[in-house]
């Protein structure tokens, strides 16, 4: 016990305690000392002489010893090395990154549904069919599925600041070319907007969780990356409002509905501008420290031997990963499904209600927002992955079945309440899917694990799309809601069968333990092996470290 009794000796000299004797040295100096402290001191000069020469050996003492007994540092040079390597710091700028990311994957979000809640006004204005106006949506989930492993590569190899560049830039590109489409025969140049927005998508849906682990700390990662994919629903919601009140109706006229739409086009273009500046300005690819112990231990940039290519058989290798992918695709699939065929479904129902049919879309994404942010404040506090997730998910399949039952009795009013809750599980689920992957996965990389999810969530968007598209208008909205629950209710069993090992938040509580073994101390050459490193009892170490975090 003589290395733990020198620590705390240590503790109360530097705390200036004037009755204390200080530590010794190594080699024979800390031999010395030992045998000091145990004899009796008779004299009460000798005390004087011996207490003065030991103070002016600790002034004296390279600070490389005196580094090697604190929990702080470390021991000696490599010790303040690795200190640095891990020190840690959370910047304001980092609210800034996160709010310019929100905003303008918002436009993007908008700029996807902003066709589909008003599909009779754009097939009339444009004389096309039902399904072409749907694709103007789907074109988003097509694109995402080719895209995204080249996207996610140069999110590896170039970083965050050129990834939001590119996903900023081409947003504005899209939102400017659509204001030339404001013309019922140029239905081709509004199709090839869209499809400009839909590859700006694939650089913005993946960023999330690679901002969350990069700029926040370990304590706020979850209710950031439950943010930044809030500011995503925001954009689906304004696009449920705001369209059927900038465009309503006008059959009869066709130029007022062309007066209206390139309102809407010209708006959403100039906000687009503003927001790539800002982007240009705020956004840069890492803080100057790393926020967390997690992010410590990862280097800067990709080491020479890293292989993009290995790191998705890592993740596809991964059996937990894999039923993740598959349970989230089939979410945020369904997600994608209701939300393009919402108009239908309530006009199929409840005649000349775009206008509610608007405000159901609101009161879905709004109540899922409230649920994202939500989960994201329990995951922080509990770190619970897989328990929420799979309780969120039974929710919203109970929500689902509901919701499917009560669409057409012929009140308005129930569909708002059925729809809200509905929202608030399914689309506050998105959030959960993200982190349980970047937890399950790490150290792969967020933009790689996120990018998948997204992917197969396209995938799967396309198929129910399609398919619920077609049973909807073959049959009624019912028989399309209900293909969704049996889908959903599949997604619950393979959710229950993820293996949840966090590894992750095992990381970052690792930091105490490093902070435990800075406290070990050589001992000379001929101490007892008991006293030695590897030998030394931690309980004074570790009662010292816990005092020291308090």
């Amino acid at each position: 016990m003589v290395a733990g009794e020198l620590v705390q000796e240590h503790l109360r000299a530097d705390a200036g305690a004037p009755d204390d004797i200080t530590i010794g040295r190594k080699s024979p100096d800390l031999q010395g000392a030992a045998e000091r402290c145990t004899e009796p001191l008779t004299e009460e000069t000798d005390t004087d002489r011996e207490l003065e020469e030991q103070t002016q050996q600790e002034k004296e003492a390279p600070p490389n010893e005196r580094d090697a007994m604190l929990p702080s540092e470390g021991g000696g040079e490599a010790g303040k090395e690795e200190g640095r390597q891990l020190e840690t710091r959370l910047y304001w700028s980092r609210f800034a990154v996160l709010t310019v990311f929100s905003l303008y994957s918002l436009v993007n979000a908008f700029q996807w549904i902003q066709y589909s809640i008003i599909t009779n006004v754009f097939m009339q204005y444009y004389g096309v069919s039902s399904s072409s106006v749907d694709w103007l949506s789907i074109v988003y989930m097509v694109a995402y599925v080719p895209l995204i492993f080249p996207a996610t590569w140069l999110l590896d190899r170039k970083g965050l600041r050129l990834t939001a560049l590119l996903g900023a830039g081409l947003n504005c590109a899209g939102a400017w070319l659509k204001c030339a489409s404001v013309s019922p025969e140029l239905f081709g140049v509004t199709v090839t907007a869209q499809v400009i927005c839909s590859v700006a998508q694939v650089f913005i849906l993946g960023l999330p969780s690679r901002i969350a682990s990069v700029w926040f700390g370990p304590r706020e990662v979850s209710t950031a990356c439950a943010t930044a994919v809030l500011g995503n629903q925001l954009g689906t919601a304004i696009g449920f409002l705001l369209p059927p009140v900038l465009v309503p109706n006008t059959p009869d006229n066709v130029e007022l509905t062309g007066h209206n739409i390139s309102i809407m086009f010209y708006g959403t273009a100039a906000i687009s501008t503003g927001l790539f500046i800002l982007t240009v300005i705020v956004i840069k690819d890492r803080p100057p420290l790393p926020p967390s112990q997690a992010q410590a231990v990862l280097p800067d940039s990709p080491p020479e031997d890293y292989s993009y290519k290995q790191s998705i058989i890592n993740l596809v290798k991964n059996k937990a990963f894999m039923l993740l992918l598959i349970s989230y695709g089939i979410m945020t699939g369904s997600f994608y499904s209701v939300s393009t065929l919402l108009n239908q479904m309530i006009m199929s129902c409840y005649e000349n209600q775009e206008l509610n049919a608007g405000r159901i879309g609101l009161t879905l994404v709004v109540a899922g927002m409230v649920g994202s942010i939500l989960c994201g404040l329990w995951l922080d506090h509990t770190k619970t992955y897989k328990m929420t997730t799979l309780i969120v998910y039974i929710l919203s399949f109970l929500g689902m079945v509901v919701f499917s039952f009560t669409l057409n009795l012929n009140n308005i009013y129930l569909v708002f309440f059925t729809a809200g809750a509905l929202g608030f599980f399914m689309t506050g689920y998105l959030p959960l899917g993200f982190e349980f992957g970047v937890e399950i996965t790490y150290p792969e990389s967020e933009g790689t694990s996120s990018g998948l999810l997204n992917a197969f969530a396209q995938i799967f968007g396309i198929i129910f799309t399609l398919i619920q598209g077609r049973l909807t208008t073959d049959y009624n909205p019912l028989t399309g809601n209900l293909f969704l629950c049996v889908w959903i209710f599949l997604g619950i069993l393979l959710t229950a069968l993820i293996k949840s090992e966090l590894k992750r938040h095992n990381v970052n509580m690792g930091a105490d333990r490093k902070h435990t073994q800075a406290l070990l101390t050589e001992c000379p050459g001929d101490c007892p092996i008991e006293k030695k490193t590897n030998g030394v009892q931690l309980e004074p170490s570790v009662r010292v470290s816990h005092e020291i975090s308090l």
